[in-house]
């Protein structure tokens, strides 16, 4: 059992952070006309104040507005980009879309255009991106939006684009089991090739490991596909997903390369993962108590590691963090003591 993964906070943090990267990748029109010198996100408080009364029970609030200037002129639009996480019904969906674009609208009195990100695994059938209202003799209402279905890309496709948006979203496009290995390989190469601060790239490298958790032969097949890769690739990559190469040669030197490398990787990825984390606390929330240190210090799974290097960047508060990192450490307690169990039982029958 893994914690729950808080899809929309991991989305929206990743289009924040990125916007602009996510509008070359998937609409490089806008670019064209718009002045990315001048762009700007709405604050989510009042963003907030135009979504509330839309929908019952849960509040929801659009993902990401942001402000854009047309190039040579004085006038500006909004972009709107909303993910969706789960198989929503598609007319409710189309009907919540149009909502949000008539809210803006009216809020703002600028012209909004309209992006969905369709990050679910299933259903792979196309998504409508339309709402319309008609009746027997006219069409009174026609409204489009852009429609991004992540798991009808080929994420092969997305290989030679150097975009930090692209390096994360491969990982959520649609994989061939026998592929997985080879996407989260070639997803971290991608983001080696790319210059970002620290913070960004452990951000993505957490997303890539949030939504590609290999199992054991996977993680093989993953590191053997680094073997693959030319020197320079390889190198520059584990700069950032491990402290391999330190270890890596120094073990290599003595008991061989490929033992040396495998053996870094395990153990480095771990412990740059907790060092990593508990910088990225003592950055947003200043002072960290020795219990939350040693909470992480006791978290030695990577997969686990990973998921909570996203919520170390996208918790609202360090008790949230750690009330997350508790209960991760709960169940993997717990997995461990169910294990101890079973071959305890089996050795009693023997």
């Amino acid at each position: 059992m893994t914690s729950p993964i808080d899809h929309d906070a991991i989305f929206k943090e990743l289009l924040s952070t990125f916007f602009l990267d996510f509008l070359e990748l998937f609409v490089p029109q806008v670019l064209e006309y718009a002045e990315p010198s001048e762009f700007s996100l709405e604050p989510t408080e009042t963003v907030r104040e135009v979504f509330s009364p839309i929908g019952q029970g849960k509040k929801k609030v659009a993902d990401v507005v942001a402000r854009l200037s047309f190039r040579d002129q004085e006038a500006c639009f909004l972009v709107h980009v909303e993910s969706q996480s789960s198989a929503y019904s598609e007319e409710d969906f189309r009907w919540r879309m149009f909502h949000y674009f008539s809210r803006l609208h009216e809020k703002y009195r600028l012209p909004v255009y309209p992006i969905a990100l369709f990050t679910f695994d299933e259903p792979f059938q196309e998504q409508e991106n339309s709402y319309v209202v008609s009746f027997p003799d006219r069409e009174v209402l026609s409204f489009n939006f852009v429609s991004i279905q992540l798991n009808r890309l080929n994420w092969r496709d997305f290989l030679e684009r150097e975009n930090p948006v692209a390096s994360a979203l491969m990982a959520k496009m649609r994989i061939a089991p026998s592929d997985r290995a080879q996407v989260k390989a070639e997803c971290l190469r991608l983001l080696a090739t790319l210059e970002l601060n620290p913070q960004k790239m452990e951000f993505i490298s957490g997303f890539i490991g949030t939504y590609l958790r290999l199992t054991e032969k996977e993680e093989k097949q993953f590191q053997q596909a680094i073997e693959r890769m030319d020197l320079t690739t390889k190198e520059r990559m584990m700069q950032f997903v491990t402290d391999w190469q330190e270890k890596g040669r120094e073990q290599g030197r003595e008991q061989g390369r490929q033992e040396g490398l495998q053996e870094g990787l395990q153990e480095g990825q771990i412990t740059q993962r907790q060092e990593d984390i508990l910088r990225i606390l003592e950055v947003r929330f200043e002072e960290i108590s020795g219990e939350t240190r040693d909470l992480v210090g006791k978290i030695e799974d990577i997969e686990v590691l990973g998921t909570l290097l996203v919520q170390s960047v996208t918790a609202q508060s360090l008790e949230a963090f750690e009330l997350v990192a508790n209960q991760s450490v709960a169940e993997v307690m717990l997995e461990n003591g169910e294990q101890s169990l079973g071959e305890s039982q089996g050795e009693s029958e023997v």
